[in-house]
């Protein structure tokens, strides 16, 4: 698989699996432990979700500044990896639920939310400069697309099993406590204790509480409420804590190859060699070239902002979705009798597992066209991507035709099984989204680590992330049209965020086209 590639490629990709895997966990629990710990409403968890992934991304411009400034591009690296540990250590720490102090503990968890953004911001855009220099060599310059495909795909192995674990973690915390998971409690239980349950959700919390109580029904319902809001959310506290242990096993695997990774820093005028033996410096790019370049890449981060902003719905709008309106019961997996294996969380699987298999037949495909001189160009393949996306959220869309308001959900408590509708539409939507993906994220990165200037690499990179950042920042858009509009509309105006960004791309081609060769 990397038989063609540079050696390094590999322990660069083993060395960025910690932070798919802290990543993924996030991508999976977030916004629900924001609920279930802080008793958040979905726009307002979504608020905080979408401040973070945009921080993530928006730090990784001020990671590769300090990167290109200090010329540290190896050490600035291995800091990041040791303040995303940091930040997971300070929200894994459990503390009391329902909280006595909300705006304490809030501001400790959004600390914690920073710090991990940070250490991303340092560690991203700088090791994805680093594994574009590996490509600067001409042996390998013909692979770079596939080098970027193959670590996006190396890199997603760790996160197959985060929300795995994640999950795992949780319900096992619920079962030695003595009880059982359910999606729709947590809700119920801040509620009663806010004093705003009546109707068909107070019967139904009722019932609730005594279903998921393993050592008997609960007398006390208040008492039931605190305790198992407490118990929940300690659970999700150490799944944040295995985070940790994946952060540690990255710097540990980094140290060990960091001598022998290229170094950024060293991507400016090279000495050579002339005819006569007497030393030359590598011809500097013209200004009037560099600027293009730059347009180019500005012309294409602005696109892509419409693109991350429905694609990063997974983590918010999407797990809404699974966790309220889908038959959970049919993705329910008993572990020896150990662990049950049920949540909304269990979705944000499917994304890195389609990523891991699917990426060598879009590479044999794309490996097929261009043995027959067909192959697109990256600018094409990336508005290939957005109109695939957009078909992602059509599928959305007509799946949730029928579906009540999320208002009237939470006024019933939640929706009985019969009234949920089934795992494989999210899972066919996550497959469409993969697809779309692997045609925009890793080609995205390749495409900028060929055209930006040499002198400009790492804040390049970074600025990609930041593009990322601004889509991200609009994703708390997602959360507040799901709680007021009928969930089908929602999903229309994602499908029409990728249209603007697929048709944009197109009439840039050309011009895109011509930049890149």
């Amino acid at each position: 698989m990397f038989k063609n590639h540079p050696k390094g490629l590999l322990a660069a990709s083993l060395s960025n699996m910690g932070e798919r895997f802290g990543f993924y966990i996030m991508m999976a629990i977030l916004t629900l432990f924001l609920m279930s710990k802080f008793g958040l409403d979905k726009s307002n968890a979504g608020i905080i979700y979408s401040v973070f992934y945009f921080s993530i991304y928006a730090l990784a411009l001020v990671g590769g500044l300090i990167a290109d400034k200090t010329k540290k591009y190896k050490s600035t690296i291995q800091v990041g990896i040791v303040l995303m540990a940091v930040g997971y250590l300070l929200i894994a720490i459990p503390t009391p639920t329902p909280v006595p102090n909300l705006g304490l503990y809030l501001t400790l968890t959004c600390l914690g939310l920073f710090v991990i953004a940070f250490g991303n911001g340092l560690f991203k855009g700088n090791l994805q400069a680093l594994v574009g220099q590996m490509y600067d060599n001409e042996e390998y310059g013909k692979m770079r697309d596939s080098g970027f495909s193959l670590f996006y795909m190396f890199i997603n192995i760790g996160a197959i099993f985060a929300p795995l674990i994640a999950v795992g973690v949780r319900n096992w915390w619920l079962k030695i406590n003595g009880f059982v998971y359910n999606p729709d409690l947590p809700a119920l239980c801040h509620q009663h204790l806010g004093g705003t349950l009546s109707g068909d959700a107070a019967e139904r919390y009722t019932t609730l509480a005594s279903e998921v109580s393993l050592n008997g029904g609960a007398a006390d319902l208040t008492a039931f409420a605190n305790e198992y809001l407490g118990v929940f959310n300690t659970g999700f506290h150490y799944a944040f804590g295995v985070a940790i242990v994946a952060m540690l096993i990255s710097f540990i695997i980094y140290s060990i190859n960091k001598k022998r990774f290229p170094d950024p820093a060293l991507k400016k005028a090279v000495a050579k060699v002339d005819s006569v033996g007497t030393q030359t410096e590598e011809k500097v790019m013209d200004p009037s070239e560099v600027k293009q370049r730059l347009y180019a890449l500005f012309a294409v981060f602005a696109v892509v902002i419409f693109f991350w902003f429905s694609f990063h719905q997974n983590g918010l709008t999407l797990t809404y979705f699974a966790n309220e309106y889908t038959d959970l019961s049919k993705m329910k997996l008993d572990l020896f009798g150990l662990v049950t294996l049920e949540g909304a969380e269990l979705f944000q699987s499917f994304n890195p597992l389609f990523v891991v298999f699917l990426t060598p037949v879009v590479l044999a495909v794309f490996g097929w066209l261009r043995a027959k001189g067909k192959e697109p160009s990256a600018p094409k393949k990336i508005a290939i991507g957005m109109g695939i996306a957009a078909l992602a959220y059509v599928v959305m869309t007509i799946g949730s035709l029928g579906l009540p308001l999320n208002s009237e959900v939470k006024a019933m408590g939640g929706l009985a099984d019969a009234a949920r509708v089934t795992p494989f539409l999210l899972i066919g939507t996550y497959l469409i989204l993969t697809i779309a993906e692997l045609f925009i994220s890793p080609l995205g990165i390749s495409f900028v680590s060929k055209v930006a200037p040499p002198q400009y690499q790492g804040i390049m990179q970074g600025c990609w992330l930041g593009a990322t950042a601004l889509g991200n920042q609009l994703l708390f858009i997602g959360a507040i049209l799901y709680e007021n509009i009928p969930i089908w509309a929602t999903w229309v105006v994602f499908v029409a965020a990728c249209c603007v960004s697929m048709f944009t791309m197109l009439f840039m081609l050309k011009w895109l086209e011509r930049i890149t060769k």
